[in-house]
Order: C-alpha cells, then sequence, then structure tokens
C-alpha cells in the first residue's frame, strides 16, 4: 500500500503489542518516592502555543517561518540554553528544493548520559483532510500539530534552565516534517517525502557521533482529554523507553491520559532518528483508535487552531517529561 499521509497505521509484522500506564493531574509538587521533579506550568506552556499560532502558518520559506524561527532562537538562549540553528536543503514530493532549520538547544552539555527530546515545528502548507476541496491548497494554523509539542518543550526548558539536571537533555525541533505528498498530487510518487528535517538530523547526528540514551518525541500532545497509546514503532525500537515514560505517567496518576494498550504505527519523526541515527525513540502521540485517520477530525485541516489546546493536557504531558529527565 502506497503511504500518502503524514501518519498512517502500518502493518508491522515484528512489532511487539506492549502496554503499560497512567490518571488525573494535580498542579502540587510532584513527588513519587523517587527525585521530587520541578512542576511543570501549563499555563506558560499554553502561552507559549499561543505565541507560535500568533505568527500564523509558520510553513517554510514564509516570513511567518522566519520570525518563529527567531522567536525561538531567542527563547531558548534567554532559557540558558546553547543554541545551534541546523540550516539545511531537502527534495520536496514534486521535485523542488527548499531550505530548512532545525533548532537544537543544548542544556548541560558536558555531561556524558544525554536525553534527546523533539518536536517539529513547521507547519502543513496544505489542509488536505479538510472537508472543503477550496482549503486543500491552504496551509494550516498548527495549533495541535504541531506547536503543542514545541509548547510543552519551551516549558521543559525553562526549568531546565531553574532546575538544572544530572543528565545533559538536547531538545531538537526538527523542521521541514509536515510538507509530505498531499492527497491531491497526481504526480510521480517519491519515498520518504516526510520528516524532512529530521532525516537531515540523523544523517549528521551519524557523521558527528553524536549519542543519546534515548529519544522523546512529541507530536500533537495539546488536544482536551487526548489518549496516546503506545505507538508501535516506539515499541519495536525502544521498548525500554515507552515502559519507562508510561510508568512515569502512571506513577503521577496519569493512567486516563498514558493508555495501557498498543496504538498503531506512525511514520513520524522518530522512525529516522531510530533508523538512521540509530538512537532509540519514541513518539508521544494522540490515538484515537475509533477516527478514520487515527486522529481528531481537525487534523490537516483549517480548524487546527487554539480551540483545540487544553492547559490541563499539556501539563500531564510536561510533567511526565520532568518526572524521566530528574530521575534518569
Amino acid at each position: 500500500m502506497r503511504i500518502t499521509q503524514k501518519i498512517t497505521i502500518l502493518l508491522l509484522a515484528t512489532v511487539s503489542l506492549l502496554a503499560a500506564c497512567a490518571g488525573k493531574p494535580n498542579a502540587e509538587k510532584q513527588s513519587t518516592g523517587t527525585v521530587s521533579a520541578p512542576v511543570f506550568n501549563g499555563d506558560s506552556a499554553y502561552q507559549f502555543v499561543q505565541r507560535q499560532v500568533d505568527f500564523g502558518a509558520r510553513v517554510p520559506g514564509t516570513a511567518q517561518h522566519t520570525a518563529c524561527a527567531a522567536f525561538l532562537d531567542t527563547t531558548f538562549r534567554r532559557f540558558g540554553a546553547q543554541v545551534t540553528i541546523q540550516n539545511g536543503e531537502a527534495t520536496l514530493y514534486d521535485g523542488r528544493t527548499m531550505r530548512f532549520k532545525n533548532i537544537i538547544a543544548c542544556y548541560n552539555p558536558q555531561a556524558s548520559k544525554r536525553l534527546l527530546l523533539c518536536a517539529h515545528w513547521d507547519t502543513r502548507p496544505y489542509a488536505d483532510q479538510d472537508t472543503n476541496p477550496a482549503n486543500h491548497h491552504k496551509p494550516i494554523l498548527g495549533a495541535n500539530d504541531a506547536a503543542s509539542g514545541v509548547g510543552v518543550l519551551l516549558e521543559v526548558a525553562r526549568q531546565l534552565h531553574l532546575n538544572e539536571p544530572t543528565i545533559g537533555v538536547d531538545i531538537v525541533l526538527f523542521d521541514l516534517e509536515d510538507w509530505g505528498t498531499p492527497e491531491f498530487y497526481t504526480g510521480p510518487q517519491r519515498e520518504d517525502t516526510w520528516c524532512l528535517g529530521s532525516q537531515y538530523w540523523a544523517q549528521q547526528a551519524v557523521k558527528s557521533g553524536y549519542k543519546a540514551e534515548f529519544g522523546i518525541l512529541l507530536d500533537m500532545v495539546g488536544a482536551p482529554n487526548a489518549q496516546f497509546y503506545k505507538e508501535q514503532i516506539s515499541t519495536y525500537y525502544a521498548s525500554f523507553a515507552v515502559e519507562k515514560v508510561w510508568n512515569a505517567a502512571q506513577s503521577l496518576g496519569f493512567g486516563s491520559y498514558f493508555i495501557n494498550q498498543s496504538g498503531g504505527a506512525v511514520t513520524d519523526d522518530h522512525l529516522y532518528v531510530n533508523r538512521v541515527a540509530n538512537i532509540p525513540c519514541i513518539d508521544i502521540i494522540q490515538y484515537n483508535p475509533y477516527s478514520t485517520t487515527g486522529f481528531g477530525d481537525y487534523w490537516h485541516t483549517m480548524d487546527d487552531t487554539m480551540k483545540h489546546i487544553d492547559k490541563n493536557t499539556l501539563y500531564v504531558v510536561g510533567q511526565t517529561l520532568l518526572q524521566v529527565i530528574y530521575n534518569p
């Protein structure tokens, strides 16, 4: 079957169907008998999501994209990160080339033990899942896909600045993730048209010898009452990391968000971190087993706006990350 969407349920015959857990968030200091992690601020993360959406659609090659890149760079530096802008060029689905910027923020750079956190910061240039065909060539605002993941990571960065971790943490915002082959395209089909920024980053990671214990990708982590199933590519390459993260969420009482069941397999940035960079990486991504797409009905439509962002969900995901970071 030809994959034409960014995120598709795949048949992986060798993938294990694993499990884990988590319930109800609270806003007090989180302690589980291990090390108390800093408290994640859902209001702050929400504002970081709003700030990105305020730029408009962050499509590579646009003024909005350039302005948002400057904001992300400045914000990470303000939060004490060692920032690198990784510039690259990639070939799109239709043979055109496009420049892009991966944004890398490094904390505790001298530490040998490192954790990779990532999300994509660009938005899709085509609302090709919209019910109105007139919108199919219009860019989406991408509040949930994927300003939500970036918003969580910016608040994580703020906490890292205030509370230095014992391990090294590298936050990578991948560009040009969402310019894969659109539904309406009838020309020659190319392989690997999604996740172009992460493909480039993974190649450079191999050349530089970069390693991390494991990675966590965030994608669509802001919707009200979102549910995160164990994604199958994640369990295939990094089952230990899936268990670590889902167990951390369970220990915090977030079991109604982090579901103890296998979900679909997702073609997302973590695929190339695993396959090319050989770094075990998992994907925390909203999944709806009863949806025709596997996601919310606003996915890749003009309706992916701030009305689909919930502070509580951002808090749940962010607090889980902090629990993992401060209990390595």
